[in-house]
């Protein structure tokens, strides 16, 4: 078996950062021995620290509890709950030169990262058999992850990052956006990769006793790590990994009814049939208004989003070919029409046309849909669109867009698998649910 690895999570990205040292660091490069206020500053090239310019700085902390404070770490970015907050972290403090910032890292034993993921991704009181499989699959994407990386990059010093992949024909713009786009650490702090808000959420002893019940264990299909995608509401019915990302199926991340006694499903890629389904509401694991149930799954601030299994946003004219205009920087004019040209098997559009008085584009997948239509995302991109005022011209006044889940859908529903928890399904039978035919491993 193999030694319990180290992960190198990026934290923030400013042109100075303060943090606070609680314990004694050794400053790397210096030799010294620090604690207490601290700063950091990009000028011309260099890293200005202690009125000395370095090329990057390196903190080893002194003792297996010491701690250092980030001050104003942004959480949230580009979602509607974006704040910021100071978080505290144990760990090694390695600060390096990306793009004009000086970005924070924090390299950090894997399962004491995932003591603090399970903490920050969701309540530290949720239920027992629901934070240890998500232990598991955080594990499990994390290794897959990692496992990318470091056959990209055998000296994991990466020479490029590729953002998301865009095709523009025929005003067509495709995209995709993955997790492979950090190229001098492992994953981030964010919802872009897993939460990780360091011990500032490791709030009860639970959280770490879920992951060391779990130590080392991990998903596989035919002996490869699964790459455990997971979100927060599939909407009643999972959807494909192919349908959000690349066009590479994986057979443990497909359509499925989130559902016990359910487990026939209508085929959603029928604009009929997706019409449908979103403007019903049937009964689902996910399908739940239970506080105490989402209290237990969902953070604070992931509270003040109320309706997530179906949902409705209403747009003026002006506010809606305003807001693409604006996300797109595509001139649409008036917007005369949304319409889905391609759904996956959830009922997410991957394929919207815009239909403009100046303009038409098609764009997509679901993440580019969202991103559009919405001044942070919108919930998902299972949505229907419905048009009210249309004018002697044919341009509506207004647009109805009614919707369902939260997220991308693919993989574990998090509302769902909480919901199982709390009906007595243990770990592996949720896991069984949302990732059929794979099989537990312990790796160390």
């Amino acid at each position: 078996m193999m030694k319990t690895p180290t992960v190198n999570v990026g934290i923030m990205a400013e042109k100075t950062v303060v943090f606070v040292l609680n314990d004694e660091y050794v400053h790397v490069e210096s030799g010294e021995f620090l604690i207490g206020e601290q700063r950091a500053s990009l000028l011309k090239g260099g890293i200005v620290f202690n009125g000395k310019r370095y090329d990057e700085l390196f903190f080893e902390p002194s003792s297996s509890t010491a701690s250092f404070d980030l001050k104003a770490v942004t959480i949230g970015i580009n979602f509607h709950w974006q704040r910021k907050e100071d978080q505290r972290f144990q760990g090694a403090l390695h600060i390096v030169i990306k793009n004009d910032t000086v970005v924070v890292i924090n390299r950090i034993d894997v399962e004491e990262y995932l003591t603090c993921v399970i903490s920050s991704e969701m309540s530290a009181t949720a239920s027992p058999e629901f934070l240890k499989a998500h232990a598991v699959i955080s594990r499990s994407w994390l290794f897959a992850q990692m496992s990318k990386t470091h056959r990209r990059h055998p000296d994991h010093q990466h020479t490029s990052a590729t953002q998301s992949t865009c095709v523009s024909l025929n005003k067509e713009r495709i995209r995709w956006y993955d997790r492979e786009d950090h190229d001098i650490f492992d994953v981030c702090a964010d919802d872009h990769c897993q939460r990780y808000q360091g011990i500032t959420r490791a709030s009860t002893p639970w959280a770490a006793e879920v992951v060391r019940q779990t130590r080392g264990e991990i998903l596989v299909k035919n002996d490869a790590i699964c790459d455990t995608r997971f979100s927060k509401c599939c909407g009643g019915i999972t959807e494909k990994f192919e349908h959000v990302w690349e066009p590479t199926p994986h057979s443990y991340l497909t359509a499925l009814r989130d559902s016990r006694e359910e487990i026939v499903f209508p085929d959603l890629t029928i604009e009929e049939e997706a019409a449908k389904w979103i403007v019903s509401s049937p009964a689902s694991f996910c399908n739940t208004s239970n506080k105490e149930t989402l209290s237990q799954v969902l953070n604070h601030y992931d509270q003040e989003t109320a309706d997530f299994y179906r949902w409705k946003v209403r747009y003026s004219q002006q506010q809606l070919s305003e807001l693409i205009h604006r996300k797109s920087g595509i001139s649409f004019g008036a917007i005369i029409d949304l319409i889905p040209l391609k759904r996956g098997t959830s009922g997410r559009i991957e394929k919207l046309k815009i239909a403009g008085s100046l303009s038409t584009c098609i764009i997509g997948k679901e993440l580019e849909i969202r991103r559009t239509l919405s001044e942070t995302h919108l919930y998902s991109s299972a949505f229907i669109i419905e048009k009210e005022s249309i004018d002697k011209d044919g341009i509506p006044g207004y647009f109805i867009l009614t919707g369902a889940g939260w997220g991308h859908g693919v993989g574990l529903c998090q509302i769902g698998a909480a919901v199982m928890g709390n009906q007595g399904y243990d770990y592996k039978q949720i896991l069984n649910h949302y990732y059929p035919g794979t099989d537990i491993t312990k790796r160390y």
